[in-house]
């Protein structure tokens, strides 16, 4: 008996303190005029984003910073509270980009958790680059955000989902999700 204790002791501190799974679940391009697919980065393999870093026709994203308590309210370009995510909300953070050579993508990309908002311009994005994952050496950060004609939403019957309609070219095109505390993630 006490050693059936011991084990579950043991398991539960080890999920626990280990980092579980990624918050961005999966995504799809859904027409393009490539032969691009959904890629999903990997944060514990350095790499940089930005500045033409990728240059094909991939819909890539990554998590940032998981679970985090907002002191102060930020701004956001699309969702929230009349354009406010508040004071006080836990949040996660991830990275969403089209870094392509040409054409126009249409895709999505899924959360574990409901989108609260999107920063998709190149001040939102800096506002909040407190959310970023510093594993993440992040160039030409002043040409992030959307290029005119680009759109991304929030997909009214499913709001675990960010849809995207991007033409892309250089320098490509860059947004920063937040997403309701993640059950998949630790603090």
């Amino acid at each position: 008996m006490l050693r059936h204790l011991w084990i579950a002791l043991a398991l539960a501190f080890a999920t626990a303190t280990t980092p579980s799974l990624a918050t961005v679940i999966d995504g799809e391009i859904m027409q393009q005029n490539g032969t691009g697919t959904f890629v999903k980065l990997d944060t514990d393999e350095p790499f940089a984003v930005g500045n033409d870093t990728f240059d094909d026709e991939n819909l890539y994203a990554f998590d940032e910073d998981q679970n985090i308590l907002l002191e102060d309210p930020i701004r956001v370009d699309i969702g929230g509270e009349e354009g406010v995510i508040a004071a006080g909300t836990v949040v996660a953070s991830h990275y969403v980009f089209f870094d392509s050579l040409r054409g126009i993508h249409i895709g999505y990309v899924d959360f574990d958790s409901a989108i609260l908002g999107v920063a998709t311009f190149q001040d939102t994005m800096a506002a909040t680059d407190f959310l970023a994952n510093t594993d993440v050496d992040y160039i030409s950060i002043d040409m992030r955000g959307l290029e005119p004609g680009d759109y991304v939403w929030i997909d009214r019957e499913d709001p675990y989902r960010l849809w995207v309609y991007w033409a892309g070219s250089s320098p490509g095109d860059y947004v920063r999700v937040f997403t309701a505390k993640s059950m998949g993630a630790y603090m």
